[in-house]
């Protein structure tokens, strides 16, 4: 009797340029069926190293044949919106800079974001962060990028923003944290809903009553690693890896077989990033 084939998984968010040991943890990723990451960027240092990191092991992944598919993002998180988007733009137009049209191959810069607003801990004026927010959504725009977009406690001004704005053909609400309505409204503006191991946690009902909503070629996959780290790990550094936690405990929600969920998530990923296959 042949064995049930694994499931294999892409994670759609996160960043392994702020975790140590970063070999190991591709092994893990791989180990764990975790086919592709997406390296998101939140400051102009930080973008540059997920860059890095992305043409780095990408370049090198025949030595040892097990390293997982890297892909980058640049963007300024809100926290940071007092950065602007000029410094993103400069590093965008440089020589090296690997943006192309049309399908997108490893190591290449695939997203603008994680880019947004946030109103709990307001580290940036809101003003700042609202002129960032939609500078950023231009910019995706104008050079077909995914926009990945972050938002805590500001749906209401997010959602004004993003209704209000001419937004680029693929947009994603990463570690998406609301309910059914905010869900019903972020896909009517035709975005895909990405989720972490939130889900996980006991007092997220209504988190998971977002994901049994969402249909299924809407619906991503992601760690926001070091971030996050769902049950059993919570309170753990999280880490790529532990995608498949967060898509498993997903399939069983929906009440979904695993290995098709997670292959449903996979064309997801690709279609919303415009990955080549």
């Amino acid at each position: 009797m042949n064995p049930s084939p694994a499931p294999h998984w892409i994670d759609s968010h996160c960043h392994l340029h702020d975790l140590d040991e970063v070999p190991k943890l591709l092994v893990h990723a791989s180990n764990a069926q975790v086919d592709r990451l997406i390296l998101v960027g939140t400051t102009v240092q930080s973008s540059e190293a997920a860059i890095a990191i992305a043409s780095e092991y990408t370049s090198g992944r025949g030595a040892t044949g097990i390293t997982p598919l890297l892909y980058s993002t640049v963007g300024i998180h809100p926290h940071d919106a007092k950065e602007g988007t000029s410094a993103i733009e400069e590093l965008l137009a440089q020589p090296g800079a690997l943006v192309k049209e049309g399908p997108k191959e490893p190591g290449q810069i695939i997203g603008i974001g994680e880019c947004g607003l946030d109103f709990h801990y307001d580290y940036a004026p809101r003003e700042a962060q609202r002129e960032t927010f939609v500078g950023q959504i231009e910019l995706a725009r104008r050079l077909g990028l995914t926009l990945v977009i972050h938002t805590r406690e500001a749906w209401s001004e997010t959602l004004a923003i993003l209704t209000a704005e001419e937004l680029p053909e693929r947009v994603i609400i990463h570690c998406f944290t609301g309910g059914p309505e905010e869900a019903r409204r972020c896909l009517d503006l035709g975005a895909y809903l990405s989720f972490s191991g939130i889900v996980t946690f006991k007092n997220a009902e209504e988190l998971r009553a977002a994901a049994l909503l969402c249909p299924s070629d809407r619906l991503l996959v992601e760690t926001d690693a070091p971030y996050l780290a769902p049950v059993p790990h919570r309170g753990s550094p999280n880490e790529p890896a532990y995608v498949a936690l967060v898509g498993a405990s997903i399939a069983a929600l929906r009440g979904a077989e695993v290995v098709e969920f997670a292959e449903q998530t996979v064309t997801n990923t690709l279609e919303a990033f415009e990955l080549a296959r």
